[in-house]
C-alpha cells in the first residue's frame, strides 16, 4: 500500500483507490468534477514520490502536478494540499 501525506494528515491507500478516492475517504475537501482525467478541476502539486494513470488523461497536467481522480500512487506520495480534513460526522 502507499503512503499518502497532505499538509493536514498522513494516510495509508486502499488497494484499487485513487487518490481523489483516499482523499474524499479521510475527509480532505478537494475540487473534482469528472473523475475521469478530462477536466483538471482536481490538479494538485506533487511535491515527492510518483503516479501513474491506467489512460492518460486529457487535460493538461504541468510537470510537477497530478490528478488525483484517476492516477495512482508507485510507492509513498507527498502532495502539497491546503485543504484541511472536513469534520467527519458520526
Amino acid at each position: 500500500m502507499s503512503r499518502v501525506c497532505t499538509r493536514a494528515l498522513d494516510f495509508e491507500l486502499r488497494a484499487g483507490e485513487t487518490l481523489l478516492e483516499g482523499l474524499e475517504r479521510t475527509g480532505h475537501a478537494v475540487e473534482y468534477q469528472c473523475r475521469s482525467g478530462y477536466c483538471g478541476s482536481c490538479r494538485t502539486t506533487l511535491l515527492e514520490g510518483a503516479v501513474s494513470y491506467q489512460q492518460e488523461p486529457l487535460a493538461f497536467v504541468a510537470a510537477g502536478q497530478i490528478l488525483p481522480c484517476c492516477c495512482r500512487p508507485q510507492g509513498d506520495v507527498i502532495l502539497d494540499l491546503d485543504a484541511e480534513p472536513v469534520k467527519q460526522q458520526a
